[in-house]
């Protein structure tokens, strides 16, 4: 086999043991964590109207789903809910936008990720709750706040009728985007802002370097096929990619931290697909951001150190070997900017949101309302 088969089939046998073992992390973390605010069950208005913003390109019977949201609604006393279905060019924030407008009593967001982050946008700071169907493919803020995964009835009542709890935003702007070099400007080229969109929510991890690689260069079917083992594959071709140098610039007069590293993160919550706990200390509603600027060395083995180092935390033990072949260096912030030395892939919550020199984080605390059990 050639070397990237036998680093694939290495990193598998050790994901599997990551799975297995982080949930035992993922217990220990949440006895660590303060829960979340005593909340009382929802009572929904005789004539309120839920509202769904739905992802068709799901593999998700749209219209059984419809009609299954409506039975429900009827049973817990709400009116038929308004029908938005996302676009290409619109992935959820102007069908949110359009669904406030119409005074919608909660906004559903049907999908993935993407779908859940592009409603989540547009209700910043609304007093309308939230309610998630987790359709995607890493679920990773619905697994977060531990919402229902298996029973779409399930998910429905809770997205309808749950609990109310308020989390964080984080916001990520793309300061500097990368161009493609133009004649006579030389490789390091830079554009301004783009006309489209540079501020971006995210609910779980925005980050730069190798995470984003690993999602821009996932394959979607592979992806719609196999769900998110797909951006575990598409990580193994780029463990060799070069290291992230770059500034890491905090406003509270801290000094720069220089870093050279695989990836930065900027994180909102710390739980990842197959149960792996990677910051044990981000929770969604503490008003932080959780700043992780991670390395390996030596190969194969030093990634097989960091899923040793990321299990270890995740059952509560911190304390490392004085000699290792990864390091994970952690840093609280409410604001961040990381300025890198090359153009580096950027990404939010499992979105590529192509290359930049630097970019900024923020969190808005409290403000989304989000219906959980």
């Amino acid at each position: 086999m050639t070397w990237e088969q036998w680093i694939a089939v290495i990193a598998l046998i050790l994901a599997v043991v990551a799975a297995i073992a982080a949930g035992v992390g993922w217990q220990a973390m949440r006895r660590r964590q303060p829960g979340p605010a005593p909340s009382q069950p929802n009572l929904p208005h005789p004539f309120a109207r839920p509202a769904v913003v739905f992802n068709p390109t799901k593999n998700v019977d749209g219209e059984r789903l419809r009609q299954l949201i409506t039975d429900v609604a009827a049973e817990h006393g709400l009116r038929e809910p308004m029908w938005y279905e996302t676009t290409p060019e619109d992935p959820g924030t102007g069908q949110a936008r359009a669904a406030l407008s119409r005074g919608a009593a909660v906004v559903i967001a049907a999908g993935g990720d993407g779908t859940v982050r592009a409603v989540a946008h547009a209700m910043a700071a609304s007093q309308t709750p939230l309610g998630v169907l987790p359709l995607g493919t890493g679920n990773l803020f619905a697994r977060n706040l531990e919402l229902p995964l298996a029973s779409h009835r399930e998910m429905v009542t809770t997205a309808l009728a749950g609990r109310n709890r308020r989390v964080d935003i984080g916001w990520l702007e793309v300061l500097e985007p990368a161009a493609a070099p133009t004649p006579g400007a030389g490789r390091h080229s830079v554009t301004s802002a783009p006309a489209e969109q540079t501020t971006h929510a995210f609910l779980v991890i925005g980050g730069v370097g190798f995470d984003a690689q690993m999602i821009s260069g996932t394959d979607d079917l592979l992806k719609a096929r196999i769900g998110w083992i797909a951006y575990f594959l598409s990580g193994v071709r780029h463990l060799r990619g070069r290291k992230v140098r770059a500034g890491i610039e905090f406003p509270d007069g801290q000094p720069t931290r220089r870093v050279n590293a695989r990836t930065v993160l900027v994180a909102n919550c710390g739980r990842l697909p197959g149960g792996v706990v990677l910051l044990p200390d981000a929770v969604p509603d503490d008003g932080w951001l959780d700043v992780a600027a991670i390395d390996t060395r030596g190969g194969i083995i030093g990634w097989a150190d960091l899923l040793r180092r990321v299990l270890m935390q995740g059952l509560g033990i911190h304390r490392q070997p004085p000699y290792s072949t990864s390091t994970m260096e952690f840093h609280r912030a409410r604001e961040a900017t990381i300025r890198t030395v090359e153009p580096e892939q950027v990404q939010v919550d499992g979105e590529a949101l192509g290359t930049a020199w630097a970019v900024a984080a923020r969190v808005q605390e409290g403000a989304l309302l989000v219906r959980t059990r």
